[in-house]
């Protein structure tokens, strides 16, 4: 990714979510933030990003199914870009109002470039003198995110699911800021999840590697695509509540770095789980690979994400197959491959939603041994059996009963958090 932006003081990106600027007292707190930022840090450049105010998307998103039973794409995107038109107005003229020189730009204004893609694009690149002369000139730009211009037909899109926080981390990146704040309504990056276990941990530090997995395996503190974005670019994170105030050690704040940044290295960083899944099971499937190579072409045929996946021998001949996709593709998934049955030569095909996902994560699993034996131990203990299991380097995923997912989220928590720890303090 190019730009021609070239900022020779320390600057932050600081990026505001849709609950931060939700209403106009919002938007007010958020305005006060930054104004305490700049008197805390006077030579410091502020860029900010902000998201359309909570529920708009939402709205926005209705009204055109009310309008249109399929809506294009391209008209979508044009409609869903407004609601950041709103909200970066609204804190641009809460800042002039405090007497920071602030300025709202859209992103055919920021020169944010993307490619083609409708409600899911990729920046391609920014280039925007705009925001360098501004920012030379003591100025706050308050930048639209989500949002980005096609390259080729100028058209508006948009990033999809967390396009605000890829915004933001890609102006960090282009910028060399030293660190992109995105303030939230949550602390920070938890050892869970709060809701589910009350001994949940606010995290001081987590690596980019290790938040990459857990926002894919179910913590939502922060999307994926912009944890990668951060991760390729090398870009400091740091997650802390818009409500709590400033950056507070131990109480608010986590800073997403690289691993060779990290202080320690811990065994286990998070306990996550997700219920959007849905599983599919293929019985008695002919056992040659062939079958095998043509249940998966036609599900990549049709963009099914496939996450897990096992097969068990019922024969010579014969294997039960047996794989989770998510639950907004289940219905399709399973036609497809109810449509397959004969080229499978398999006898059923069915379908199971009532299921979790629980994963524990951490860089330490690289450099030590024994974890999965400390998850099946903990959870046979607890009596709950496991449906599948899948692994990487740093985490291991296992399926369990719906009914189960907050047990198994709470013993596998306290056996390395509580656990864990004690046995240090020993």
């Amino acid at each position: 990714m190019r730009s021609d932006v070239l900022v020779t003081c320390p600057l932050v990106v600081m990026k505001f979510g849709g609950t931060s600027v939700g209403d106009v007292d919002r938007i007010n707190r958020v305005a006060d933030i930054i104004v305490e930022h700049r008197v805390r840090n006077p030579n410091e450049g502020i860029v900010v990003v902000v998201s359309a105010m909570a529920g708009e998307t939402n709205r926005l998103t209705s009204l055109a199914k009310h309008c249109a039973n399929s809506p294009a794409p391209r008209e979508m995107d044009v409609l869903l870009a407004s609601g950041e038109q709103v909200s970066v107005a609204l804190l641009a003229m809460a800042l002039q109002d405090r007497g920071l020189k602030a300025r709202s730009y859209l992103a055919p204004q920021a020169r944010i470039s993307t490619n083609d893609r409708h409600t899911n694009a990729q920046i391609e690149g920014i280039e925007s003198q705009a925001l360098k002369s501004l920012l030379a000139d003591n100025g706050i730009p308050v930048v639209a995110g989500f949002q980005g211009i096609c390259v080729d037909s100028g058209d508006i899109t948009t990033l999809g699911r967390g396009g605000s926080d890829i915004t933001a981390v890609a102006l960090a990146a282009v910028l060399h800021a030293r660190v992109c704040f995105i303030y939230t309504d949550v602390a920070g990056v938890f050892s869970t999840d709060p809701r589910l276990c009350k001994d949940a941990r606010l995290l001081p530090q987590v690596s980019h590697e290790e938040m990459l997995e857990m926002a894919s395996l179910g913590a939502k503190v922060l999307h994926t695509r912009s944890v990668y974005f951060a991760m390729r670019y090398k870009v400091p994170l740091v997650v802390l509540s818009t409500f709590l105030g400033a950056l507070q050690p131990g109480r608010n704040g986590t800073f997403v770095v690289s691993e060779e940044e990290l202080m320690e290295k811990a065994l286990v960083t998070g306990v996550t789980h997700r219920l959007d899944e849905a599983q599919i099971a293929v019985s008695g499937m002919k056992a040659d690979i062939k079958s095998l190579a043509h249940l998966f072409e036609v599900l990549a045929e049709e963009d099914i994400y496939i996450d897990m996946i096992s097969q068990e021998f019922i024969g010579d001949d014969e294997v039960n197959v047996s794989l989770t996709v998510p639950d907004e593709q289940s219905e399709r998934a399973l036609e497809i491959i109810r449509n397959s049955v004969e080229t499978l030569r398999a006898n059923a095909v069915t379908i199971q939603r009532d299921i979790a996902k629980v994963s524990v994560v951490g860089i330490g699993m690289r450099y030590h041994t024994g974890v999965a034996s400390r998850v099946f131990k903990v959870l046979a203990r607890a009596g709950i059996d496991i449906k599948m299991v899948n692994t990487s380097e740093i985490k291991i995923s296992i399926m369990v009963a719906r009914k189960y997912c907050k047990m198994a989220v709470s013993v596998l928590h306290e056996e390395f958090f509580t656990v864990e720890v004690a046995k240090q303090v020993g």
